[in-house]
């Protein structure tokens, strides 16, 4: 093994193990070049290598930083934000911020395609990934279809994998947006007013109804979204 490839598995161990944490500054390249007894150069082509995996981020004049990982969602599928979280290697929690049965207004009955004003379930929830706040959820449940949603507290449990483990649903239409932070939003998410954020808005379909409207919005750098496709025959 060469010395260029020891300084670079020795820092990616310890950035994948957590010993580095996101945010956390290298050694700068003089100090490196020291433990290692090599020349600047060789330091400096590893942690150039690293940049370009992704594992770190190089600020000129500042040093070289562990970056926040970035998760991916599959657009075309429900997926656990647990998951989402645990695959990041980053500890999951959840905190539930509302939860208020009133009757729709005329915008949720375009979210939910209700013919008429029902009681609905509004719940507004966060998801943090270690100590960050990793996704902000804004959620309509109609009390039609989920009466059982209005006595449950969903203090240890998030809506979305409550509702997955009750109700079959049919059907999924996904909107995927760009936005930008609002006051509440970014309050939630713990970034300033105006950060760009990658929002998802769900609506889920069962025995010929609309059971549930979901907003999820995460800060954007720190989420990726992937589709995987098949070709089409038709050429």
């Amino acid at each position: 093994m060469s010395l260029h490839q020891r300084i670079l598995g020795d820092i990616e161990a310890r950035i994948l193990s957590g010993e580095w944490q996101p945010g956390f500054r290298i050694p700068f390249e003089v100090d490196l070049a020291g433990q290692y007894q090599c020349s600047r150069m060789t330091v400096n082509k590893a942690l150039t290598q690293l940049a370009k995996t992704g594992l770190i981020e190089r600020r000129r004049r500042s040093g070289s930083y562990v970056t926040q990982p970035s998760a991916q969602s599959a657009v075309l599928e429900i997926r656990d934000i647990k998951l989402e979280v645990q695959s990041l290697g980053l500890p999951y929690s959840y905190s539930l911020l509302r939860k208020v049965t009133r009757k729709s207004t005329a915008e949720d009955r375009t979210r939910l395609d209700l013919p008429a004003s029902v009681a609905i379930l509004d719940l507004s929830c966060r998801h943090f990934a270690g100590r960050h706040p990793f996704c902000l959820e804004q959620r309509l449940i109609n009390l039609s279809e989920v009466p059982d949603a209005e006595t449950e507290s969903f203090a240890d449990i998030a809506p979305g994998p409550w509702l997955l483990n009750r109700v079959p649903w049919s059907a999924a239409e996904h909107v995927i947006r760009a936005t930008a932070a609002t006051g509440d939003v970014a309050t939630a998410l713990g970034v300033a007013i105006g950060t760009a954020c990658l929002t998802v808005e769900r609506r889920t379909w069962s025995n010929g109804a609309y059971v549930t409207h979901v907003r999820l919005i995460y800060p954007g750098e720190r989420h990726a979204l992937v589709a995987n496709f098949t070709p089409s025959q038709a050429r």
